[in-house]
């Protein structure tokens, strides 16, 4: 079924990309409306609440683990409609929650059932098409869903202003089941029936074994997982920082969409730079540069009040700017050795990354109460941990070969 001639159709490419967007509105539409939320389901303090939005990527972590083998034994379109299926009747716990432990529950649960689509996407891109086009798609793909965490703050704010926090899920709500009726109606099923396999737990034992041979994808696995724990407490805590403690209630998800911006555009450097300098090259420049900037911080600010906003923006921006070039080379680094096992290797990878990254938010974030000091003492210290990971586990000489992609 794969196709290196035909060029990939427009709604095809729109298809994939929705299917991956879903996890980003359900994750960022909801962060103007976290104090209200708080309110109504009688939960004022913000630190808690923060695990509105650190939770569902514990679901995103379980879910990917169990969906990606599955859907090589029962097909890609079955699992996709259990996906949605969970996600719909979690988020009616989210709407009918009656207090703060119903409510993450229903978190959990919408991000088990995001993880069927956001994984299963790939995976029909996978089947489809190879070579160039392939990697044209997962461009375009990728590019759309950038832009999601840049505008859902914003219709967050609108829905809320209109129909209160509950319209925020209900349009969740609509848009999946859009995305679902269309995937229904137009995409065919493109696992290879003779491709099948048996579902059995020994997968996770066996791969994970594997894993555990290659000692540069254990470090990156880890730092990827330092690296997005620290990225989670600021996601976590944004909306307290910029209207709680800066008082900018009106302005956040602009400012919001300005730091998600920053983010998008090294992503799309990354992908012209690193075929010039090398993933490691680039994953470990940007390492130790985001390290630098989080630890100065750290030490410019210490037992001083927070700066104002044109001095924190600076700070933040140049960190997002630096996480476009880590996160898809460490993956890419973690993967590259263990390509025979591709899919339950980046299942197990995957819920490892994501799985670590969650306590290191719930427990940085805990501090982030009356300052934002604590936001970037966490993000210097998981910075110099995957900084010290990376150099006692590299298998190759950095920049030794600024041409060589594998590098």
């Amino acid at each position: 079924m794969q196709n290196e001639q035909v060029k990939p159709n427009f709604e095809f490419v729109a298809l994939m990309a929705s299917l991956m967007s879903i996890v980003a509105l359900t994750i960022d539409a909801i962060l103007p409306a976290i104090a209200d939320i708080g309110i109504a389901i009688n939960s004022l303090d913000p630190t808690r609440n923060q695990l509105l939005v650190t939770m569902i990527f514990l679901g995103l972590g379980v879910g990917q683990l169990f969906f990606g083998p599955l859907s090589d034994s029962l097909g890609r379109k079955p699992i996709v409609y259990f996906g949605f299926i969970i996600f719909l009747m979690a988020s009616v716990v989210c709407l009918f929650a009656p207090n703060l432990e119903i409510m993450l529950v229903g978190r959990v649960l919408q991000g088990v059932g995001l993880s069927a689509p956001r994984t299963i996407s790939i995976s029909i891109i996978r089947d489809t098409y190879r070579g160039d086009y392939m990697a044209k798609i997962m461009s375009f793909v990728t590019a759309f869903f950038i832009l999601v965490p840049i505008v859902a703050p914003a219709i967050g704010k609108a829905i809320l202003d209109i129909m209160g926090w509950q319209g925020i899920f209900y349009i969740q709500l609509f848009f999946a089941l859009v995305v679902g009726i269309w995937f229904w109606k137009r995409q065919e099923e493109t696992l290879n029936p003779d491709f099948k396999v048996p579902f059995s737990f020994g997968v996770f034992i066996k791969g994970t074994k594997e894993i555990l041979k290659y000692k540069e994808t254990v470090s990156c696995t880890f730092i990827s997982g330092l690296i997005t724990g620290s990225f989670l407490v600021y996601l976590s805590s944004a909306q307290h920082v910029f209207e709680e403690l800066y008082g900018l209630t009106e302005t956040f998800p602009y400012i919001f969409a300005g730091l998600a911006f920053s983010v998008g555009i090294s992503t799309l450097l990354n992908g012209t730079l690193v075929l010039r300098f090398g993933m490691r090259n680039l994953s470990f420049l940007a390492l130790v540069i985001f390290t630098v900037i989080a630890l100065g911080y750290s030490l410019i600010f210490w037992n001083s009040e927070d700066p104002n906003l044109i001095v924190l923006l600076t700070f933040l921006s140049l960190l997002f700017l630096c996480l476009g070039f880590i996160w898809g080379n460490m993956r890419s680094i973690a993967m590259e050795p263990i390509g025979h096992i591709a899919g339950i290797g980046a299942a197990i990878t995957g819920f490892i990354s994501t799985i670590l990254s969650i306590p290191i938010s719930i427990f940085v974030g805990s501090f982030i109460e009356n300052s934002v000091w604590a936001l970037f003492a966490g993000l210097g210290v998981c910075g110099l941990l995957s900084v010290l990971l990376f150099l006692a586990f590299k298998t190759r000489p950095l920049f030794a070969n600024n041409h060589a992609f594998t590098n």
